[in-house]
């Protein structure tokens, strides 16, 4: 027996198809299936089949259903039979849209998608006929197959609501097609059909690094080519995988997309498994997994220039200005050179002396930092990497220096315009002395003094020291008579402290006691300062001029400067998607963890360097940064309230796993490899790190026997960045952030896009609190338990809303103090747009 199936094709009949249709059709209505029953059923539909038409008549589908509903409601399953006669009226209304489109896109792969997606998102507010119906109202008959397809993601990316959510991913699997479609036409053209082909082509044009065809035979890449997987582009949703077509697909001169989503990841991990060496195979398909499933982003450098000849990987640098004019015109030609290359940078300035001090014993001629300041903000914008962004710099001066009334004014609304400097960020470093007195006596005196003048004067360098010592150094220079001083009550200060950062946002926050206190690296030197988005938290120390000479090379005269290259800080980071993860596994955690940080230290080996003063201090330290985003997602994914003490505990064991995971993997790789040259007399060494952590259980105990024997491969390891464009493209939560909203609109490029908390159903919805709605306090609790576990820092976000006292706002500060959280990032004010900061985002 046949049966016509609806394209007009003739099949052998099948009753176990009707078996299968009647199953799902119990399933639905939430009924047992008993097979033995649904066979009989089955049985009756076939007989009524070969009995009721005549001899010659080859049945069709449509009358094969209409005797399964006679069957169901002969056998008094009306809820069943109703199920199934609402599913056959859908599968047509499906059937009917699929036709509609069909006037519209004749390549087969569009409509296969569209069949897919139907299977796939079932309910109701994912009927295609709602995409129809936008997409119509957009179409042109005059637009060929293309501009349709675009219209396509257009309609499917607006039809994003609180209440359909899923769109976004509809957009991304439409838009993943066009990506497709650009590539294999214009890969046609050029007569490149593989992985391997593609990878010499980009390399003959200057897209690729030579070093890759030169370390990667061509079964080694067939072999990486075996193991792209497609289907991971699903995983996108369309703000993320835009934002990944847009900045990061390898383009040719003319802007045709030239590099499949897949194919980037690839590229990536085969850069970053190059020290791997016989090993590089094997690392870069685990690379390459963290990186395609979304488990793990890399920062934007990393994502941007690795596979490609000028690979500068690196975020984040900082350096230490010194006293000189030599010294900060160097400093500002290395921020040049840094944003020259995509870096952020944070600048220190912290031992320039202050306005009205002495040079060469002249008094009252110096300018102060301001001027310095005003320079390197000129440099920000004047250096705009490539076109793209303005460059971006973070400023750090201590509460204790003698202008910093109007350093904290540097960004404000009043004052005078030639003490402005608007495209900077200002940074302060406390003490906890200063967080003390505002607490318990704000009305006291604090007293400024120009660091110049206190060397002069006392002989030694109050920047230097911390803790009790620098409180025992300061008041010996308030009761000095010989060194200047500007005085002004800490109420005061603190005005100027909150007026900033409710008008600009900024300054950011450095803690610089608790920062040097668990500073891990203390045989070494001392944290003056922190990054451009305040999660680097690493020894400094200036560069040195210590000679200039001339000798003759080619007999011809040549000026040789020799400099000591100090602490010129930089940092490679990458972060967990904890929303991508499941992070009560504890065994897939660790199998994460590990390969970024080989992956991570692997950077240190790759990195094409801006300045040689960051590859010396890089290779010395072996910094690298491990952060977090989708830190929210993951709790709501869990079930977790923001505000509530199942977070504190949440966040607490999670955090010391990734930190453990991190250790015991920097460890694994200094057995293999070596431990990083300072290794000797560090806390890691002599294990103060984990007495200062209370890290005692039998886990860490073994892990710090393990180190002393194999050392440890990276002096710093965990820093949380902001993670701006990085979190998008995993389609999860920015950092350690609480979501703005659960729901938004996003501008781009004039086309309004909805975007939605992830994983936003009407469960989630309410455990996705808003920012501005959470109590502060629950932030600064909760950066406290993470910090504990984080060696370096976190950019930590403080939310504020028009109702806020300024009381309020101290005691946020003071609470981050007392709890010893390192460093605050910006105050985010409910009417004030914030600069999003990429250079960082990792």
């Amino acid at each position: 027996m046949k049966i016509i199936k609806r394209n007009g094709e003739e099949k052998d009949f099948d009753i176990r198809k009707i078996e299968v249709a009647m199953e799902k059709a119990f399933v639905s209505v939430g009924m047992p299936i008993h097979h033995e029953k649904i066979a009989s059923m089955a049985k009756e539909v076939e007989e009524k089949v070969r009995t009721q038409f005549p001899k010659h008549h080859i049945v069709s589908v449509e009358e094969v259903q209409d005797f399964v509903e006679i069957a169901l409601i002969e056998n008094n399953y009306y809820a069943v039979v109703k199920s199934y006669i609402l599913y056959r009226a859908s599968h047509h209304t499906m059937r009917k849209t699929l036709e509609d489109f069909g006037q519209y896109f004749k390549d087969p792969s569009i409509l296969s998608e569209m069949k897919q997606i139907q299977e796939e998102f079932k309910e109701d507010a994912y009927n295609l006929s709602f995409l129809l119906s936008k997409f119509s109202s957009f179409a042109k008959d005059s637009m060929n197959e293309g501009e349709h397809l675009a219209i396509l993601i257009k309609a499917a990316s607006e039809l994003t609501s609180k209440e359909a959510p899923k769109w976004e991913f509809i957009a991304a699997r439409f838009l993943s097609l066009q990506i497709e479609r650009h590539i294999s036409l214009e890969m046609n053209k050029l007569e490149v059909y593989s992985f391997r082909e593609k990878i010499h082509l980009l390399t003959k044009e200057g897209l690729y690094g030579e070093y890759i065809t030169q370390h990667y035979s061509d079964a080694q890449i067939d072999e990486l080519e075996s193991y792209l997987d497609i289907n991971r582009n699903r995983l996108f949703n369309y703000s993320g995988l835009d934002l990944v077509m847009k900045r990061y697909l390898i383009k040719d001169n003319e802007g045709k997309i030239l590099e499949s989503v897949q194919e980037m990841f690839m590229g990536i991990a085969m850069h970053l498994a190059l020290p791997e060496k016989e090993h590089k195979v094997h690392w870069a398909k685990k690379i390459y997994d963290i990186l395609s499933t979304l488990k793990v982003t890399m920062a934007t450098p990393t994502m941007s220039n690795a596979r490609k000849p000028f690979h500068q990987l690196s975020s984040c640098f900082i350096d230490t200005i010194p006293d000189s004019l030599d010294g900060i015109y160097r400093s500002i030609t290395n921020f040049s050179q840094v944003s020259k290359h995509g870096g952020g940078m944070g600048l220190y300035f912290g031992k320039v002396r202050a306005m009205g001090s002495d040079i060469r014993g002249f008094k009252g001629v110096a300018g102060g930092v301001i001027r310095w300041i005003k320079l390197a903000n000129d440099t920000a914008v004047a250096v705009d990497q490539l076109g793209v962004r303005q460059g971006a710099c973070a400023v750090y001066l201590d509460i204790w220096h003698k202008d910093i009334p109007e350093f904290l004014q540097l960004r404000t609304n009043n004052g005078d315009d030639r003490m402005k400097a608007h495209d900077i960020f200002p940074a302060v470093c406390f003490p906890d002395y200063f967080w003390k007195l505002a607490k318990e006596d704000i009305d006291a005196n604090w007293y400024m003094m120009c660091p110049h003048e206190i060397e002069n004067v006392k002989g030694f360098k109050l920047e230097d020291s911390y803790g009790d010592e620098w409180v025992e150094k300061y008041k010996s220079c308030i009761e000095d008579p010989r060194l200047d001083k500007r005085v002004m009550s800490v109420k005061d200060m603190v005005r100027l402290i909150i007026k900033s950062a409710v008008e600009t946002g900024t300054p950011f926050v450095f803690n610089r006691d608790v920062v040097n206190r668990y500073n891990p690296n203390p045989h070494k030197g001392i944290i003056y300062s922190s990054n451009l988005c305040t999660e680097i938290a690493q020894n400094m120390q200036g560069i040195e001029t210590i000679s200039t000479e001339v000798v003759m090379v080619d007999n011809e005269e040549v000026v040789v400067e020799k400099t000591k290259p100090g602490d010129f800080v930089v940092c490679n980071l990458a972060s967990l998607v904890l929303g991508n993860i499941d992070v009560r596994d504890k065994t897939e955690l660790e199998e994460v963890v590990s390969t970024v940080v080989r992956a991570l230290d692997n950077v240190i080996d790759l990195n094409y360097y801006p300045l040689p003063y960051a590859q010396i201090t890089n290779q010395k330290y072996r910094a690298i940064g491990l952060g977090t985003s989708g830190y929210h997602h993951s709790l709501v994914k869990n079930g977790i309230s923001f505000q509530s003490e199942e977070h504190i505990s949440f966040a607490d064991e999670v955090y010391e796993d990734i930190n453990y995971f991190a250790i015991k993997a920097s460890c694994a790789i200094s057995k293999e490899k070596g431990a990083y040259p300072y290794f000797k007399g560090s806390d890691w060494d002599n294990g103060k790190y984990f007495e200062k952590r209370s890290y005692t259980s039998e886990r860490w105990r073994k892990l710090y026997e393990e180190i002393g024997r194999h050392g440890l491969r990276n002096g710093y390891l965990m820093a949380v960045a902001p993670t701006g464009s990085t979190s998008i493209i995993a389609g999860t939560t920015a950092a350690i952030d609480p979501v703005m909203k659960r729901y938004f609109l996003e501008e781009k490029k004039g086309q309004i896009v909805p975007r939605v908390a992830p994983g936003l159903t009407p469960e989630t919805f309410w455990l996705y609190e808003n920012a501005h709605e959470i109590d502060q306090s629950w932030v600064i609790r909760s950066a406290a338990v993470r910090q504990r576990h984080i060696d370096q820092s976190q950019s930590v976000n403080l939310y504020i809303t028009t109702e806020f006292s300024m009381s309020q706002i101290l005691k946020l500060y003071i609470n981050a103090c007392e709890q010893e959280v390192k460093t605050l990032y910006y105050v985010r004010s409910k009417s004030l747009e914030i600069e999003s900061c990429d250079s960082c985002s990792s």
